[in-house]
């Protein structure tokens, strides 16, 4: 299955419209709590936390005492980091700039969101990013980082001396 995502020619088709709705749930989700003007994180951690110490919890204790310790104290930050992280996902999976490291973000979200208790669309974004992540440079064939791949194709290339 790797080998079909990474040599494919018709792969790359495929990743782009994955690619570019993971990037469109990402942008809107960060323009929304940009236009709300009040995104405040603090709720759903608190949330979490609680369910964390409850007597059935659903999220680990360990991201439970995570959210206690260190989320919850910077939660401004949080509220900052958030909106900022899903648009600039959101650009980079529509344009191609950056895949990989705009899917690897994306998918870093995705997971803490999910270990908060917040699984919405999560589980289906996580499964779609594996695919875009796992493919490599394919997914990002068509878009920015396809054409620097075209005209600085050295840029790429790793190193390849080896040592007897």
């Amino acid at each position: 299955m790797i080998d079909f995502l990474r040599t494919n020619p018709f792969v790359k088709w495929a990743l782009l419209l994955i690619r570019v709705y993971l990037g469109w749930k990402w942008l809107s989700a960060g323009i929304k709590k940009y236009q709300s003007g009040s995104f405040d994180s603090s709720g759903l951690l608190k949330g979490a936390i609680a369910n964390a110490n409850s007597e059935r919890p659903t999220i680990p204790d360990w991201w439970g005492g995570f959210l206690e310790s260190f989320a919850l104290p910077n939660v401004d930050l949080f509220n900052f980091i958030v909106p900022l992280g899903e648009v600039l996902v959101g650009l980079g999976l529509i344009i191609g700039l950056f895949t990989r490291t705009a899917i690897f973000f994306g998918l870093l979200m995705n997971f803490a969101f999910v270990l908060s208790g917040a699984v919405s669309a999560n589980p289906v974004m996580i499964v779609l990013s594996l695919f875009v992540l796992v493919s490599l440079h394919e997914s990002g064939k068509v878009g920015v980082d396809g054409i620097i791949r075209k005209k600085q194709p050295t840029l790429f290339k790793r190193n390849q001396t080896s040592t007897v």
